[in-house]
């Protein structure tokens, strides 16, 4: 039988660590163990802290970023999660990642397409559906408004260019950007992305509307479609200029 929370050396129970210590010096068992509250005749509040975390199929993805995903029915499989402790565990879940989002985006001044990509990155990194998002700018480059497009599958997302610019010239928006992620966590741009935003920077074009650009979020890594499609130009302007030298 494991001894109890009140059996252990004060400085090591949970609550009293957070009190003396402050909450950074817990591990994540510990933070855990505390929304838990009581454990079982078998095992501590810790204990039972420690199978859930041993859910985790995917460490990569972190080590508490799995609670966003699993199930109430998953938690209450271990011994000691009621439906109770599984619904306030999935609420405190949902807490950290409303926490993590900025709570406006309006008249944020986007200065480079690393500071909108660091804005949304934590928000969409491990989404498993793609999600598209339009950002509306005005002429110093400041939000004016921000919305999601579109929500398409796990390697899909079904974006209606009309509305993209519709939602422009309604609030008379010059500039947008379009923001959107890839579930797999690769954000390197599909060639279906690189010729939607072509056709789109020249549709935007004819209502003097300009794409400032079109971001890709991965797994705490972003790219640029405009910075990668000129990457890519220049590339095959050196080949084709190495073959014309190899011709001559």
């Amino acid at each position: 039988m494991s001894l109890k929370i009140k059996e252990l050396p004060e400085t090591e129970r949970p609550y009293e660590k957070l009190e003396l210590y402050g909450e950074k010096t817990l591990s994540n068992a510990e933070l855990l163990a505390i929304i838990i509250k009581s454990g079982t005749k078998e095992e501590t509040s810790v204990q039972i802290a420690q199978k859930i975390l041993n859910l985790n199929y995917d460490p990569q993805m972190g080590s508490l970023n799995f609670l966003k995903d699993i199930s109430l029915e998953e938690l209450m499989q271990i011994k000691g999660i009621g439906k109770v402790k599984a619904i306030q565990l999935k609420a405190v879940s949902e807490l950290a990642i409303r926490m993590s989002k900025p709570s406006n985006y309006k008249k944020v001044q986007i200065k480079c397409t690393e500071q909108l990509a660091k804005l949304v990155m934590e928000e969409l990194r491990l989404e498993k559906r793609e999600f598209v998002k339009l950002f509306l700018l005005n002429t110093k480059n400041e939000i004016l408004k921000n919305m999601d497009i579109s929500v398409g599958g796990t390697n899909f997302a079904n974006v209606n260019m009309k509305e993209i610019i519709s939602e422009a010239l309604k609030i008379k928006a010059p500039k947008i950007i379009l923001v959107h992620n890839h579930p797999s966590g690769d954000p390197t741009p599909s060639k279906a992305d690189i010729t939607f935003t072509d056709r789109l920077y020249n549709a935007a074009r004819m209502f003097d509307i300009e794409l400032v650009d079109h971001i890709v979020i991965g797994n705490m890594k972003f790219k640029s479609i405009f910075v990668e499609t000129k990457k890519m130009v220049e590339k095959i302007k050196k080949e084709n200029l190495k073959i014309q030298k190899d011709v001559d």
